[in-house]
């Protein structure tokens, strides 16, 4: 079953900003995100979720109450809720591989056995800007082709994405939103900038940039957050792109060099540096071949637990 928008089904494909003309609903939603003002989530009860990443609970969590992720250049934030049982996913889709990615959101929210009471999946697309490359146009694309093409009913309810996340300054685009959160409980979405994004920040990312797959790192039934193991093989060229300049950096690493947050290129260098200390992961990180759990402690926070036995 498609793609539906206020019950009726979307025509595709169309741009964001035509489809949501054609859904007053859908506009004025997408302009009231736009005009909040960007709130701070401390670590408390927050699962953080990187690029490629994924994580899927509901309000029975006793340990996380806050899913987000920020950042969100061309990439976007993708959030599906069931309505009946509110289990909620929130991924980071940067468009590696949006066909393979977007079942796997389908999957993970169905892995909540309770999934066929009453109440509906509820889609928002959140991220992306009018990118030179059109990067985003593309990815947005995929992404409402492909929950278009699911077996379920998928209700769009959210889509602030590409023209519609858009700002020009000085002849540049640049999004107007580049994070979100929504609380597990309430089911509310909101603009939102994060301090802490661990744990295992620099691993998580090195993951990302040498190239991993979309994954789930959460564990809903045990509370858990499952790093790894991860394997990649030695980064190319590590060494020159360390060498390189701030300039050289953005505009080779960078889906959008002029929009990137501040701290882009030092997070980048730090992940190279990372990538270069650990060309071989697999037992130096993960001592026994074994993933790194973490579990938040009695402050909201979180903490390494040792890991199960072989």
């Amino acid at each position: 079953m498609p793609l539906l928008v206020e019950g009726r089904r979307v025509r595709l494909p169309q741009s964001a900003g035509d489809l949501v003309r054609a859904h007053p609903p859908l506009e004025e939603r997408a302009r009231l995100l736009r005009g909040q003002s960007v709130q701070p989530v401390g670590p408390q009860g927050l699962l953080y979720v990187q690029q490629r990443e994924l994580a899927v609970t509901s309000p029975k969590d006793g340990s996380i109450s806050i899913l987000g992720s920020d950042d969100a250049t061309t990439c976007h934030i993708v959030v599906l809720r069931h309505t009946g049982n509110g289990a909620t996913c929130l991924t980071h889709c940067d468009g590696t591989d949006t066909k393979a990615e977007v079942p796997l959101i389908m999957n993970s929210i169905k892995s909540f056995s309770d999934h066929a009471q009453c109440g509906r999946l509820e889609v928002h697309l959140v991220g992306g800007f009018s990118d030179d490359r059109q990067l985003s146009q593309k990815l947005t694309h995929q992404l409402l082709s492909e929950f278009d093409r699911q077996e379920d009913d998928i209700h769009l309810v959210t889509l602030c994405v590409t023209e519609l996340n858009d700002r020009e300054e000085n002849e540049n685009h640049f999004p107007i939103i580049y994070g979100i959160a929504v609380n597990i409980k309430t089911a509310e979405i909101y603009r939102a900038s994060f301090q802490d994004r661990g744990p295992e920040e620099q691993l998580r990312a090195a993951r990302t940039l040498a190239g991993g797959p979309m994954i789930s790192i959460y564990d809903a039934e045990t509370e858990q957050l499952r790093i790894g193991p991860y394997s990649w093989t030695p980064f190319p060229h590590v060494d020159f792109w360390l060498q390189q300049d701030d300039k050289q950096i953005l505009e080779n690493l960078s889906t959008s060099p002029l929009a990137e947050p501040p701290h882009f290129v030092e997070h980048i260098r730090s992940t190279l540096m990372f990538l270069k200390k650990y060309p071989s992961p697999t037992n130096t990180l993960f001592p026994g071949n074994k993933a790194l759990l973490y579990k938040k402690n009695e402050d909201g926070l979180w903490e390494k637990i040792s890991s199960p036995g072989s």
